[in-house]
């Protein structure tokens, strides 16, 4: 078979406290998506692409990951 079994798809729910000066940031940020993209999306649909762009931008990251993948770590 040609296509690599699936990897696990089942969210993971997690809870966070946030300080209010950045919960008013992350409200004017998805209030900025909407003017930029003209549809409103809540904060917390935002925040897991937003996570997901910030880990894929941090080369020190990255760079350690491919290196744990490469001792076999991961």
């Amino acid at each position: 078979m040609k296509l690599a079994k699936l990897p696990d798809r089942t969210p993971a729910k997690m809870s966070i406290v946030l300080a209010p000066s950045l919960a008013k940031r992350l409200r004017e940020y998805a209030d900025f998506y909407a003017e930029t993209y003209g549809s409103r999306e809540e904060v917390a649909e935002l925040i897991p692409f937003m996570l997901a762009a910030f880990l894929d931008s941090d080369a020190a990251f990255k760079k350690m990951r491919i290196g744990s993948a490469s001792s076999g770590s991961e």
